[in-house]
């Protein structure tokens, strides 16, 4: 190889190729999932009828810089699903694709989380995110070798499991589960056991997000406004579902309306967001977007001095930018 090959192989952004059933929600129709082959490139995914036909135009190209990935995974009944809402004009677009086992799964979704951040596969973290996924899928395994001890009755599953699952499930289905859970980790060290339970915490769809009631500006319903580390998420309150996301990053400036308890904030391409605070004060919206805001601009070096002024500026007073 030329030394021209070479580099070119290096710069390459990784591919994945592979067939996938896909379905698109839509309504009056009870139609199922259907097989494509499915190009992953860059931050986004072209999908085609065939592999034969990949050299053509896609049925369609979709984006995902700024969508929201779920996890809709069943490890026993083998159900290894990516969630994919995609940013429109009309709002979210929903997307499923489903894989054929674990690893295929592990590969697919660490790409479409690093894809949503605006990375690609070619980012440092891309083969550590396909272990942390798979090392979560394992915590699910069921294991035939669990042996149910006679005490296993006085096991206490309202102190382990939450209330949305103990409504959901007998405390007799979900003693064996909790034991077998207890199986995957029984032989680690403390250390090891803690960091397997922060990975599979981080793994979470939810985690990091916090939530507050607000009611958007021309809106006549309350509604969940979700702040994470990178984004706000609209979410319709009496479904749950993601109706809009928008990330930091395009994020012009946003400012408070004290007297009135109202936040505006406005995006690239002129979109502008409104929203009056229900549930609390402003003020702790607004401290939440600055902090999450003066985090992106730290360096990963921890030796970098904290700018006390810029957090200040973010967090605090009456004008955020």
């Amino acid at each position: 190889a030329t030394p021209t090959d070479v580099l070119d192989s290096i710069a390459a952004i990784p591919e994945l190729k592979e067939n996938l059933r896909i379905f698109r929600p839509k309504k009056l129709t009870l139609k199922g999932y259907k097989q494509h082959w499915v190009v992953f490139n860059d931050t986004s995914i072209s999908y085609y009828k065939s592999k034969e036909e990949a050299l053509g135009e896609p049925l369609q190209q979709l984006n995902l810089k700024g969508c929201e990935v779920v996890p809709e995974v069943n490890v026993p009944g083998q159900k290894f699903c990516i969630k994919l809402l995609v940013p429109s004009p009309e709002g979210m677009s929903e997307i499923y694709l489903r894989c054929d086992n674990e690893q295929q799964y592990a590969r697919w979704m660490a790409a479409c989380r690093l894809a949503a951040k605006g990375k690609t596969m070619a980012d440092s973290t891309y083969q550590s995110e396909i272990q942390n996924i798979l090392s979560f899928l394992m915590l699910q395994k069921s294991n035939p070798d669990c042996q149910i001890s006679a005490d296993a009755e006085n096991i206490n599953t309202q102190a382990l499991v939450s209330p949305r699952y103990q409504k959901k499930f007998k405390s007799k289905q979900l003693t064996p589960r909790i034991l077998e859970a207890h199986q995957n980790v029984a032989q680690l060290i403390l250390m090891e056991a803690k960091m397997r339970f922060i990975q599979a915490w981080q793994s979470l769809p939810d985690f990091g997000i916090s939530y507050f009631v607000v009611r958007f500006k021309g809106g006549r319903k309350d509604e969940i406004l979700g702040i994470a580390n990178n984004r706000l998420i609209r979410i319709d309150l009496s479904v749950g579902d993601v109706v809009k996301t928008w990330r930091y990053s395009n994020m012009r400036q946003w400012n408070v309306n004290w007297d009135i308890r109202q936040v505006a904030i406005e995006f690239d391409e002129h979109i502008n967001v409104a929203f009056s605070c229900i549930s609390s004060n402003c003020k702790i919206v607004h401290e939440y977007i600055g902090g999450y805001i003066f985090m992106s601009t730290r360096s990963k070096d921890q030796n970098t001095a904290l700018n006390e002024e810029l957090f200040h500026k973010l967090t605090g007073g009456h004008e955020a930018l």
